[in-house]
């Protein structure tokens, strides 16, 4: 992509109004050299990289950005909404560069590591704003490309499309909005849905973990819970969350119940909800299937892939 450098504003938003119930079964980122990025030294780990973003490895050859592609957005259960490349990889910003004027200070080992992303190739796909998208030069005459005024990369720990392993790095690398600023989610909901890939659009709670139903419990006529005791250490229940705390899950039957033990549980569609000790990070699903009795939510409270009675 040749183009001039550009910046403007981009507003995303998005509305979410909830009506919820208490009743079961109403509806109530001076150019710098970069190094080859296919240099046989694997990037080591890269906390304080580019903390000295001017100082080239000596005799390090430059390398030419990898390709963009088509750009799009993906939403991140902790971050909200980023930009992916061509390949769905996450990319990033630093910041030691700068937007106003473009400035890429990555160079030498930081390349390695963080390999810039080139504009040649780079589209605008669904999500991403054709005139937030620029170039810089870097010294060795290729052109990176720039979101928002600010170069973009790619992390050399991303092994995998969705991966967001540079997220705060040394403090000073994050992943990059639509808009070029920083991605970050705003406070999340105490239930809300995120988008599978295995298993679509399923409810997590507010820490982004995936929530699951047990088979063995009951919603009507009133929440039951089969999970007692040792089950409770794998599957710990979801806490009742405020009425208007919620995004995207099916108003309802959306209500929270007190359990035997005094303890309250929230509902979804009237069915108990739980996480999985198992799950260790967003976007973990770890739970679903296990023992043939434990399914991810959907927004209406059935159970994903759950056989058929």
């Amino acid at each position: 992509m040749k183009t001039s450098r550009r910046r403007a504003s981009l507003v995303v938003g998005a509305v979410a109004v909830l009506a919820l119930t208490t009743a079961c079964g109403q509806d109530g980122g001076t150019a710098a050299n970069s190094q080859n990025v296919g240099a046989t030294a694997a990037p080591g780990d890269v906390t304080d990289i580019g903390a000295g973003a001017g100082a080239a490895a000596a005799g390090a050859p430059d390398s030419r950005p990898v390709s963009a592609g088509k750009l799009s957005t993906s939403t991140d259960a902790t971050l909200g909404e980023l930009v992916t490349d061509g390949s769905g990889h996450t990319l990033y910003r630093f910041d030691a560069d700068t937007a106003e004027p473009p400035e890429t200070t990555c160079e030498g080992e930081c390349a390695t590591a963080w390999p810039p992303v080139g504009a040649e190739d780079a589209l605008a796909g669904p999500g991403v704003d054709r005139a937030l998208l620029g170039e810089v030069t870097r010294p060795d005459g290729t052109e990176q490309l720039t979101i928002g005024g600010w170069p973009a990369y790619r992390y050399a720990k991303d092994t995998a499309p969705g991966e967001v392993n540079g997220q705060g790095v040394g403090g000073k690398w994050f992943a990059l909005a639509p808009d070029g600023k920083k991605a970050k989610a705003a406070d999340a909901a105490g239930l809300s849905t995120r988008k599978d890939p295995k298993l679509g659009e399923i409810v997590v709670n507010r820490k982004g973990m995936t929530v699951y139903r047990f088979l063995k419990d009951e919603a009507w006529p009133k929440p039951v819970s089969a999970c007692v005791g040792a089950c409770l250490r794998k599957w710990p229940v979801v806490a009742p969350v405020e009425t208007g705390d919620t995004k995207g899950v099916v108003k309802k039957g959306l209500m929270s119940f007190t359990r035997p033990d005094g303890t309250a549980q929230q509902t979804v569609n009237c069915w108990p909800i739980y996480t999985f000790t198992a799950d260790k990070k967003p976007g973990d699903t770890l739970g679903q299937g296990v023992g043939g009795t434990w399914y991810a939510v959907r927004p209406d409270g059935k159970p994903v892939g759950a056989p058929k009675k």
